[in-house]
């Protein structure tokens, strides 16, 4: 027999989801940060993100998708900080976030730089496609529910978003990705 839980512990809510909840945090911080490019942002959108499924727990179908309800909930969170967020000021050319780094001491973190730039630039709705299928590794039926949106706008999107990065970054195809060419060469002489 299962224990009872303890008074004001919201339906649905028992140790399995607890420890469900628990073992998604760092997924949800991944894609929380990948929103909001803010530790703290998405550090406070994972939980607020949690106390909502943790409150709504009797929603939750059990044998369903875990990730894809916590990213949807996650998500919409987001959506809902942004349209309260329309009245700050905004850094449109990144004047006052260039005035915060500083310079990378090694090429990786060049390429890293190079990259997240370019990512920045994508839409957001490719971004946000292309870190769920790329990333958060869900498939695009997954991506399309957590979007609310057909598998094939996510998949369109998702193409859409290889193709800039590759544009962006000078690339000619994914094989330009890792080494560069000599580098390359010389790993496969043998």
């Amino acid at each position: 027999m299962q224990t009872p839980a303890p008074l004001g512990t919201p339906n649905g809510a028992d140790a399995e989801m607890r420890d469900l909840l628990l073992g998604a945090i760092p997924a949800l911080r991944a894609f929380a940060f990948s929103l909001t490019y803010d530790l703290d942002r998405s550090d406070d959108l994972v939980q607020d993100t949690l106390v909502r499924a943790w409150t709504k727990a009797e929603s939750f179908r059990r044998g369903t998708n875990l990730y894809a309800w916590l990213f949807t909930i996650l998500r919409n969170l987001f959506y809902s900080e942004q349209r309260k967020r329309k009245r700050e000021v905004e850094d449109a050319d990144g004047a006052l976030a260039g005035r915060l780094t500083s310079l990378p001491e090694q090429e990786i973190r060049v390429e890293m730089q190079e990259f997240q730039h370019a990512l920045n630039q994508l839409p957001f709705s490719q971004r946000e496609a292309l870190v769920l299928v790329g990333a958060q590794n869900f498939t695009y039926e997954e991506a399309a529910e957590i979007c609310g949106v057909a598998v094939g706008t996510i998949k369109s999107r998702v193409s859409r978003a290889r193709m800039r990065l590759i544009a962006a970054l000078d690339m000619n195809g994914c094989d330009d990705i890792g080494a560069d060419a000599l580098t390359r060469a010389a790993l496969y002489q043998a």
